[in-house]
């Protein structure tokens, strides 16, 4: 899937998603729900600089932090980094943090899922449409 469409899909899916940029690791963005292509890249900025600082993090595993929170009273930022890609998304205030993290993750593996055919719709048969017809 592309991530025009893995966006388009991340938007539809989360009601608690208000914008949303996926990014590679060098900050340009793949896709995003930004009319604006300066706040798509100001939001890329940002979730590399959250994502920089906390790999300075110490953690008690000793693994790298890929995904986090910022929560603030007028809503969260939320980043996860999957490989060479990452997503940023902001929300309104109080998110079910869970669900967005999910949401979020599923959309960065939909980018590596191989393309779905398109369904061709469905005849109806020939005796029933001869039926319809009297």
């Amino acid at each position: 899937m592309d991530a025009a469409a893995a966006v388009a899909d991340l938007k539809e899916i989360s009601s608690q998603v208000e914008t949303a940029a996926v990014f590679a690791d060098d900050g340009s963005v793949l896709a995003s729900t930004f009319a604006d292509d300066a706040a798509a890249e100001r939001l890329a900025r940002v979730a590399r600089e959250l994502l920089a600082a906390a790999a300075e993090a110490p953690t008690a595993s000793g693994r790298t932090i890929t995904q986090l929170e910022v929560a603030l009273p007028e809503g969260s930022v939320f980043v996860v980094r999957d490989g060479t890609r990452a997503i940023a998304a902001t929300t309104a205030a109080q998110p079910t943090a869970g669900l967005v993290l999910y949401d979020l993750r599923a959309c960065l593996r939909a980018l590596d899922a191989p393309p779905q055919p398109k369904r061709r719709a469905r005849r109806k048969p020939k005796a029933a449409a001869e039926s319809a017809d009297a």
